[in-house]
């Protein structure tokens, strides 16, 4: 009879909370507002929810608060209709954390000087959210990580420090993130999301929640699945970029341009998807994910030898590229020590400003190192700012015909659109490309080494 009342309870409260997200009267709370969290809370503004926007930076809590915007591919008027809509409200107060119905974590997973995961982000959120944790919460970790997080490190944490039991008292699921800045064919509204109870009354509360939001809303058996496709998906990009790193070093060294195989081999219909090669993989996905899984696997015993080798192989590719430069250099009778070289692109992917793992950052941390005087332009980055391991302190410098005649090399880290190659081309003493960017330039190619 105990069990039957305390099953009624449950229903009850899960049902409660249910048509309360279903009505859009939930009030969701988003902690991190980067390149994920501030996407995902405009998506819940905009089908029609209040948001209470959580970040530690007192400066990007500021900025939202007046309706401005600092990722470049969201624009200040969707944060100011957010404001004018009087439904959303940004805080660096983690003790209001009490008042959402539904609480999403969106904070940094990085990976520590080992290569092991660095799950302090998400611990101290965990113990944040512990403090106000009340019955009839929803919570759901979106950070991307490594199988096991959500049950065997949030909910122990969570009910630990609050004495409420997950699936009975408060609720708990793991949805991983798939944004990918810049892209113009997919939105957070639209890139299908995948959900993973921690059990069913968990399930049932985040679809409600994310099919009420998001275009396609997919249930899958549990967290860990959830968590392990995350990664699955960025270890398959990882290892297929690794390839054509390594083909690209083979090919050249051949005399093949590895992008004219490429081009090729992707017209087969089936059987075949394209990945480009690059001066290093960067973004905070591809680097970093697939190591979670590795030094998950090692506590099974197992090792990830795919995933090593493709790490070891992206990681080398900005030596192979500053090599390239200075082979180039020395055929015009000149060393990188004391050379003046432009980097082109610092973001790490064409067309945004997120710099997370750029491996342009690498490239003038190398170039530096060998004595280099280096600067760099990015129409999207204007200025550098200090990053968990590095701070460069450095400014876009002017991209004028009198200033590429200054440089001995321009270096094309990152293919920005925005980029007129013919002119780089022409004002320039040497253009290294390691992007095929001047793949159209007609005129000049006698100076353009691909790298």
């Amino acid at each position: 009879m105990l069990k039957t009342a305390l099953e009624k309870e449950l229903f009850v409260d899960i049902a409660k909370l249910e048509k309360k997200i279903l009505d859009k009267k939930a009030l969701i709370g988003v902690i991190g507002m980067g390149y994920v969290g501030l996407p995902l809370a405009r998506t819940f503004g905009k089908a029609g929810y209040s948001i209470l926007a959580f970040d530690v930076d007192p400066q990007k809590v500021k900025m939202l608060n007046a309706g401005k915007s600092y990722i470049q591919h969201i624009p200040d008027s969707q944060i100011q209709t957010l404001i004018d809509s009087k439904r959303f409200k940004a805080t660096s107060n983690m003790a209001e954390l009490g008042k959402p119905d539904v609480i999403v974590i969106c904070v940094p997973t990085p990976l520590s000087k080992n290569r092991d995961p660095d799950m302090s982000y998400v611990e101290s959120t965990a113990h944040a959210i512990a403090k106000t944790l009340r019955p009839g919460q929803l919570i759901t970790l979106e950070s991307t990580t490594y199988p096991g997080t959500t049950r065997d490190l949030v909910k122990p944490t969570l009910q630990k420090a609050s004495g409420l039991k997950a699936g009975r008292d408060f609720f708990l699921a793991y949805s991983p993130e798939r944004e990918d800045p810049g892209r113009q064919d997919f939105t957070t509204e639209t890139i299908p999301k995948r959900v993973g109870g921690d059990d069913k009354g968990s399930q049932r509360l985040a679809m409600a929640l994310y099919s009420n939001s998001i275009a396609k809303a997919i249930p899958v058996a549990n967290c860990e699945v959830a968590e392990a496709a995350k990664i699955l998906e960025n270890v398959y990009r990882c290892v297929n970029i690794a390839m054509v790193n390594e083909l690209k070093i083979v090919f050249d060294k051949m005399g093949i341009d590895v992008w004219d195989v490429i081009n090729a081999a992707k017209t087969k219909p089936f059987g075949f998807s394209a990945f480009y090669p690059g001066p290093g993989l960067g973004g905070h996905c591809i680097p970093i994910d697939p190591f979670y899984l590795t030094w998950k696997a090692r506590q099974f015993g197992e090792s990830t030898r795919f995933i090593e080798l493709a790490g070891e192989i992206n990681t080398h590719m900005p030596e192979y590229v500053i090599n390239r430069l200075a082979m180039a250099l020395n055929d015009h009778k000149k060393s990188i020590n004391g050379s003046k070289i432009l980097v082109l692109g610092l973001a790490y992917k064409k067309d945004v400003d997120d710099i997370r793992e750029s491996p342009s950052i690498e490239l003038i941390h190398l170039l530096k190192h060998r004595g280099a005087k280096v600067d760099y332009n990015d129409p999207h980055v204007p200025k550098t700012h200090k990053g968990r391991e590095h701070d460069l302190q450095m400014k876009s410098v002017p991209l004028t015909v009198a200033n590429l005649k200054r440089y001995d090399a321009v270096l094309i880290s990152t293919d920005h659109s925005a980029y007129d190659y013919d002119m780089i081309v022409r004002n320039s003493k040497l253009v290294v490309d390691s992007r095929n960017a001047t793949i159209n330039v007609k005129r000049g190619r006698e100076k353009i080494v691909k790298a």
